[in-house]
């Protein structure tokens, strides 16, 4: 889907494409691919209206294809977790930790109780991901995961990920809602689409699972998260 006809020609008889040419081409091939997704989405039940709400105002964003090439490859061996936790656990984060542990007091016992997960482990993973949702990402979410789908590094990933914030938009995530890391993630945890489907919760009954703004819904999401992946109660994080 990445070359046009005349670029064929052109590779095939040793000449050079135009600049404006390849990046139209490549933005065409783009524009080929989406229609495979949305074949797919509405195959898995997204409707129409939604893709047509989407998918037409989405073009390749060159930056997300540039941050996600960027990325070191997986490791032979695990780094050391020491270094690690000197640079990420430090007394700025500990201290917002301590004041959103005031904050949150009323409704940290009943979702501990619920589904068996220290609140500290909760406010841990909220503090760690975005700050306490000081910074939960500005890429859109369904353009960042159709240019990572369509560059193909990690293609089966994206492609699921892309089909999942569709049927997001498709239970009603208003359109403002998604945005999110350049990778796909969003919200004060931030989870991917399939892990909102799969594991997003109403900790406040408003009928709304909402990660965004809503403590209670993010504190008991992230909980429901470590249940879904095999949390036990009573033993040792690590």
């Amino acid at each position: 889907f990445r070359l046009t006809l005349s670029a064929c020609l052109a590779l095939l008889l040793g000449t050079s494409v135009p600049p404006v040419q390849a990046q139209s081409s490549e933005e065409a091939g783009f524009q080929a691919y989406l229609q495979l997704l949305a074949a797919r989405a509405r195959a898995e039940g997204v409707r129409e209206g939604t893709i047509n709400a989407i998918l037409p105002s989405l073009t390749l964003n060159p930056r997300v294809v540039a941050l996600d090439r960027s990325q070191p490859g997986i490791a032979p061996t695990p780094p050391p977790f020491a270094p690690y936790r000197r640079t990420h656990v430090d007394a700025a984060r500990i201290n917002a930790g301590r004041a959103m542990e005031q904050q949150v007091a009323g409704i940290l016992p009943g979702i501990e109780r619920r589904y068996g997960v220290p609140a500290s482990i909760l406010l841990a993973i909220w503090g760690h991901e975005t700050n306490f949702g000081r910074y939960t990402g500005d890429f859109d979410l369904p353009r960042s995961l159709a240019t990572l789908a369509y560059e193909g590094r990690r293609r089966d990933l994206f492609a699921n990920e892309f089909i999942a914030v569709l049927k997001m938009a498709d239970q009603g995530v208003p359109r403002n809602r998604l945005k999110g890391s350049w990778a796909g993630a969003f919200g004060n945890p931030q989870f991917l689409p399939s892990v909102w489907l799969r594991t997003a919760v109403d900790g406040d009954g408003d009928g709304d699972r909402d990660i965004w703004t809503s403590r209670a819904d993010t504190l008991a999401s992230i909980a429901n998260y470590f249940r879904d992946a095999g949390w036990r109660p009573g033993e040792p994080w690590g």
